[in-house]
């Protein structure tokens, strides 16, 4: 069975500088909002908001009845969605539905669903 907690170490304190050299990080403020969008995908109502739109544009009255929660509870998540534009709204008439907003975020969920499917053998592990 794997033990995923605990790390490997180094045996000795040592550091490769022409490795250390690669590194580039981008700015403060792109690393927080780098962090926002990851701390979003921490929750499993937002992924499955998220999952559904990525089947089809649905309004906020589709997506309450699809996971069994309120509206307002939805709203609420879809706010943190729009926040790290995730998602996107589209008015029609007195009705509002929603999209995911571009098609990396479509690619984020694939990767991220291939990613935890992936076949044990190929992690290593077996």
């Amino acid at each position: 069975m794997e033990d995923r907690y605990n790390v490997e170490c180094c045996d000795q304190a040592c550091t490769h500088a022409e490795a250390m050299e690669q590194v580039r990080f981008p700015d403060e403020d792109t690393l927080y909002d780098l962090t926002e969008l990851f701390r979003v995908f921490g929750d499993s109502t937002r992924v499955r908001i998220l999952y559904a739109l990525s089947a089809s544009e649905l309004c906020v009255c589709d997506i309450a009845a699809l996971l069994g929660l309120t509206q307002s509870a939805v709203s609420h998540q879809l706010r943190a969605l729009k926040n790290v534009r995730l998602v996107k709204p589209r008015r029609e008439g007195k009705t509002v539905f929603y999209a995911l907003a571009d098609r990396h975020v479509q690619t984020i969920l694939a990767q991220g669903l291939d990613h935890v499917q992936e076949d044990g053998a190929d992690r290593g592990i077996g």
